[in-house]
């Protein structure tokens, strides 16, 4: 397609129309002194990164969580997704694995939710691993959700 000379002239007397505003300067407004004592420390809101570790390590054990635990420690949508598959939802498999293993603990604020990597060992040096996330404001803590790698 091949643009005529009048279009491109049109266009450009349209454009040449249209008001030109210069952004606006950014004035910054006078930080106001405040003595250090006066400022509240910030404190992070729920569980911590160790205390979320910690509950993990319980919960999953050695060969995974107790019924206690299944009952007591879990988000409501993995109670609905275990209802609905024959595999464990909180182990990422049918069997009972060897040994578990937690990896450290990652904590995002601003998302409420912290979360490890859990590797389960089998046997002849197999392992697997899936992430289980806990909600931050859980109260009491529980496992929000599990995410199968494979």
């Amino acid at each position: 397609m091949m643009l005529k000379p009048y279009s491109l002239g049109a266009l450009l007397l349209t454009l040449s129309a249209l008001p030109v505003t210069a952004p606006a300067p950014a004035v910054a407004a006078p930080a106001a002194a405040v003595p250090a004592a006066v400022v509240p420390a910030a404190t992070p809101e729920g569980h911590t990164a160790d205390q979320i570790g910690r509950f993990l390590a319980r919960f999953y054990g050695k060969h995974g969580p107790s019924e206690h635990d299944r009952r007591h420690h879990v988000s409501q949508v993995l109670v609905e997704r275990q209802t609905n598959t024959q595999s464990d939802v909180l182990l990422c498999t049918q069997n009972e694995p060897q040994d578990i293993g937690i990896g450290p603990v990652t904590v995002a604020q601003a998302a409420g939710v912290g979360w490890a990597t859990v590797t389960t060992h089998w046997g002849a040096d197999k392992t697997d691993t899936f992430t289980a996330y806990v909600r931050l404001d859980s109260k009491p803590i529980r496992i929000d959700d599990v995410i199968c790698a494979g």
